[in-house]
């Protein structure tokens, strides 16, 4: 860990004083340190001197906007960023999470749920999508054979197929948006074909849920993307 004490050191960029406190509460309440900016100069000069293990990032600043918070600290840093925001705009959540920001909550938000989340950031962080085996829940995936299981059964997938669900693997737990993952599949010319991309997602469920009308696994968020749950 980067912090002396070996607790997870997070940083939070927020000019709200009252969500500071709460994070602060929160977070040193469940074992982690926690250092803080009102400001997105701050916050990328605190980022620098003192690298956190993630950082908490709200879009409106007082001086530059999240956004620009988040691209400057993309060009070196690697580790988890959520987007804690009262902005619930589909476009600002889509070019976020484009942008390389982890997951993106919305204010006011539950403790539960925000804990959660942060959970998750760090475990796909640890992720290491080189692993020759995946595994998670009723799912293995055997990278070099190319073999997919659920329940022990072999299941076929087509290559394409393979290689999408390849990519939700790679970031398991986090939120891809629909121009992300049919970049990486497709190519940058498929990057509005979000309804072929629906297409293909609907064969893997078919194939790897118990419930393809419930998914356990690849679930939708909403006019944002899909996100491959860690069971």
């Amino acid at each position: 860990m980067t912090n002396e004490t070996g607790k997870p050191l997070i940083l939070v960029i927020d000019d709200e004083q009252a969500i500071r406190r709460l994070l602060r509460t929160t977070l040193k309440a469940h074992e982690y340190d926690i250092s803080e900016a009102s400001t997105g100069q701050d916050g990328i000069i605190s980022a620098a001197t003192r690298p956190p293990d993630m950082v908490i990032l709200d879009m409106n600043l007082p001086d530059i906007t999240g956004i620009e918070v988040l691209k400057k600290l993309r060009e070196w840093y690697k580790r988890p960023v959520m987007v804690l925001s009262v902005v619930n705009d589909e476009e600002m959540i889509v070019n976020a999470l484009d942008l390389g920001a982890d997951d993106y909550l919305t204010k006011p938000f539950s403790v539960p749920e925000f804990l959660a989340r942060l959970r998750v950031c760090f475990r796909h962080n640890k992720q290491e999508p080189a692993e020759p085996i995946f595994k998670s829940g009723s799912l293995t995936v055997d990278f070099p054979k190319r073999e997919v299981f659920v329940d022990g059964k072999q299941v076929h997938l087509t290559s394409t197929e393979f290689n999408l669900l390849k990519i939700f693997i790679q970031h398991a737990g986090k939120v891809l948006t629909h121009r992300h993952i049919l970049r990486e599949v497709w190519g940058p010319g498929a990057a509005q074909d979000v309804q072929y991309l629906r297409v293909y997602v609907g064969h893997l469920r078919q194939k790897l849920e118990p419930d393809p009308n419930r998914p356990q696994f690849l679930v939708t968020e909403p006019g944002v993307g899909y996100r491959l749950l860690i069971l």
